[in-house]
């Protein structure tokens, strides 16, 4: 009898030590999220914040490294789209986001000069600026496009890229269906300052590999 209990007693105090062991080898064989999944992860967090979705904001993780780049409508916007950006598996987060707060007050020149040309029956002009002030470059279009595809839960997944020269959008890269094809077209001629849209995308469904 003294030799079960001796026997129970030491299985007991070994518990929590096999226990923790067995915590630490699970967690040791779950994969690492690659760069592609984190970035798909904190652009759909901030897509899903109604204070964020509007605006520009484009997310690129590079070893671990997130980096967001785009136009946000406050200062204090820039702060909870970085906390958005701090997910597991997130190293460090450079936020070059900047505000319409710290914009709209150096553009009003430009908007000024970018009306007078307007009139003369220009559509869309280098230098222009949209109704919130903020300067439209193709750069800012590009992301804007970017982020309005990663928001779409039909585009999410497709492979796009977007190229924006003098205002005029290229589509390149492969959509699942038509209809993730028609979606994307009307975005990009939807987003303030694109005059035109090439459209190179090409049609290949997702082969089930199950």
């Amino acid at each position: 009898m003294k030799l079960s209990v001796i026997t129970a007693v030491a299985i007991l105090a070994a518990g929590p030590v096999v226990g923790s062991a067995f915590a630490q080898s699970t967690s040791a064989t779950q994969p690492k999220p690659t760069d592609q999944e984190l970035s798909d992860l904190i652009a759909k967090k901030i897509s899903a914040d109604k204070t964020l979705s509007p605006d520009g904001i484009l997310v690129n993780v590079r070893g671990g490294v997130a980096t967001l780049t785009g136009i946000v409508g406050k200062n204090a916007d820039k702060a909870k789209a970085e906390a958005h950006a701090r997910v597991p598996g997130i190293l460090r987060v450079e936020n070059k986001l900047t505000s319409r707060e710290t914009v709209t007050g150096k553009v009003k020149d430009t908007a000024g000069a970018a009306a007078d040309t307007s009139k003369k029956g220009a559509k869309n002009v280098k230098g222009a600026a949209t109704k919130t002030g903020e300067v439209i470059t193709d750069t800012w279009i590009s992301t804007r496009i970017k982020t309005k595809f990663m928001g779409d839960s039909d585009l999410r997944a497709s492979e796009i890229k977007v190229d924006s020269n003098d205002h005029v959008v290229t589509l390149s890269g492969t959509v699942p269906n038509a209809a993730a094809h028609a979606k994307a077209l009307t975005i990009a001629k939807g987003i303030e300052g694109v005059n035109r849209v090439v459209d190179n995308l090409k049609i290949v469904a997702k082969t089930d590999k199950s």
